[in-house]
């Protein structure tokens, strides 16, 4: 977190402050983080609408609660539809994230024969110059670009940014959104929704910046190819702070489990990392060098935008229960969402002289009252809030009822006038 005194704070001059959203990464597990964190933020904190911020960015799973914020879909919405399976048009299954690349398993299956005697002939043409072994690892080519296809995903966003206020358009959006993403073969850092790349469907942008390489397939826009954009950095907060953003809040899930700390603080237990398997460890890899990426970026900023201020938020290094959860389980996902949730409260109370200094020039006060609720949860906060509406819609109803038994008598009185007539 960045901070800076006083006397360097911006005066808005009555103007709204320009307040913007960075998210990173972390594939459906970290998603899942963000809304738990982010209905945290929004409920605690007083004064900012994430729904009318200055700027959005977000990369990776960051980019799918990014687009679906900045379409109008608040943070309780979000935390019903994804996480409590409570759609109100179709529900969200987290399978649409691991559909299996049928296509292009078929498609390297079918280029094995030629590979084959591609490798054969260059042994027998030359068997001095390398081993038959050798020769064979041509066979290499036929793995497949990626084990999955999130096609699905592109499906399921073009069809619920479709709907009535929401829009599949960067260039239709009330606020600026940037999805960021790696072009394959420059490796460059792409934003789309950029002027040049914001005729670029939100949906299709949403995919190509989750495809993580060798999990997803790449992704096809306007012949290049992208893939998951943490591959640059993993969270790109730098993007809303040259977009102008005086104030960024940053959630980063994309945090590696120190393990020895995990297992004094009870949350894991020895040995549990490596006996969990390959997709575990990797993960641990991938988060570290994501991780210290962050850190560097950070940094960086303090020196390249000192008049700026950056509130980070991320889980906490000797935690493991998000790292171990299973985002195929509604049960796993609720507990997840609710311990971000939690975590990202107690992180709130503890920073909150620190917090409330900080964010005040931009109008933006905390809470304390709902963040020293200790029997507060997610589902008191997600229903909680609609009592009121269930209790208006209940008035209303009974008025209606009232009216519409008043209408009855009226017609019984004038039916039988017309019989005594």
């Amino acid at each position: 977190m960045m901070e800076r005194t006083p006397k360097n704070r911006p005066e808005t001059g009555g103007q709204h402050p320009r307040i913007g959203l960075a998210l990173g990464g972390g594939g459906p597990l970290g998603g899942i983080y963000e809304m738990g964190a982010l209905r945290a933020l929004d409920e605690a904190l007083d004064g900012i609408d994430f729904n009318d911020l200055y700027v959005y960015v977000g990369v990776s799973a960051g980019s799918f609660v990014a687009a679906n914020l900045a379409n109008q879909m608040t943070t309780a919405q979000l935390c019903r539809i994804f996480v409590k399976n409570e759609a109100d048009v179709h529900p969200f299954h987290p399978e649409v994230f691991y559909r299996p690349a049928f296509r292009e398993y078929f498609r390297r299956a079918a280029a094995v024969p030629g590979l084959l005697w591609e490798a054969l002939g260059r042994f027998a043409s030359n068997p001095y110059d390398q081993s038959l072994l050798e020769a064979l690892t041509v066979l290499a080519q036929a793995a497949p670009a990626g084990l999955f296809d999130n096609t699905g995903l592109h499906e399921y966003l073009r069809r619920a940014f479709s709907m009535l206020g929401r829009t599949n358009d960067f260039r239709e959006l009330r606020r600026r959104l940037y999805i960021i993403a790696a072009d394959l073969e420059s490796s460059e850092a792409v934003r789309l929704g950029a002027p040049g790349f914001d005729h670029v469907p939100i949906s299709r942008a949403v995919q190509a910046s989750v495809a993580s390489p060798a999990i997803y397939m790449p992704v096809e826009i306007d012949g290049r190819y992208y893939v998951d954009g943490t591959l640059r950095k993993g969270l790109h907060a730098s993007v809303a702070l040259e977009d102008g953003a005086d104030l960024v809040i940053a959630i980063n899930p994309l945090v590696p489990i120190d393990a020895s700390a995990a297992v004094r603080a009870g949350t894991m237990k020895p040995g549990a990392l490596t006996d969990s398997g390959m997709p575990n460890i990797l993960g641990q890899t991938y988060r570290t060098m994501v991780y210290s990426r962050m850190q560097a970026g950070m940094d960086q900023y303090a020196e390249q935008y000192p008049d700026a201020d950056i509130v980070l938020f991320q889980p906490e290094r000797d935690d493991a229960k998000l790292f171990f959860s299973n985002v195929f389980s509604f049960q796993s996902r609720r507990m997840a969402c609710e311990h971000a949730y939690q975590m990202t409260r107690r992180d709130l109370l503890r920073r909150a002289d620190e917090l409330e200094a900080q964010l005040a020039p931009y109008g933006i006060t905390l809470r304390r009252e709902c963040l020293e609720d200790e029997q507060r949860t997610i589902s008191t906060s997600l229903y909680g809030e609609m009592l009121p509406v269930y209790v208006a819609r209940e008035r209303q109803g009974k008025r209606r009822s009232r009216f519409s038994a008043g209408v009855q008598n009226v017609s019984g009185i004038l039916n039988n006038a017309r019989q005594i007539l």
